[in-house]
């Protein structure tokens, strides 16, 4: 399986690619929508996991520019638990799912793993 995961947090994106990789899963990290953008056009992923609140481009934003170009592409929303307005504007853009931080990370696998079965862009 193969996840872009989208945080402006360095230390959760080290945190969630050690523990992924021991599942097997390929990992790529972006720590702006932009990079992630950069990266979606150069690669290809079973699935997004994308933080709602980033500097510069948010979460938000950056799921409309990824849907306009890659409409089947299964992303998964994280936000914070006083956000949850911004992640059913994600579902309302075409999100998979949310999850609300700090996320366990066997339900985040969990959610990564059935985001990747629904993604067309393998």
């Amino acid at each position: 399986m193969r996840l872009l995961l989208v945080d402006d947090e360095s230390e959760f994106l080290t945190l969630v690619t050690r523990r992924m990789a021991r599942r097997g899963v390929l990992v790529t990290t972006a720590e702006s929508g932009r990079q992630a953008l950069d990266l979606l056009e150069h690669g290809t992923f079973d699935a997004v996991v994308l933080d709602v609140r980033m500097p510069g481009m948010d979460g938000i934003e950056t799921l409309r520019r990824l849907k306009e170009r890659f409409p089947d592409l299964a992303v998964i929303l994280l936000t914070g638990h006083a956000d949850t307005a911004s992640a059913f504007t994600g579902m309302e853009l075409g999100a998979f799912d949310y999850m609300i931080k700090p996320v366990a990370f066997d339900e985040l696998f969990a959610k990564i793993r059935d985001a990747a079965r629904c993604s067309t862009r393998n």
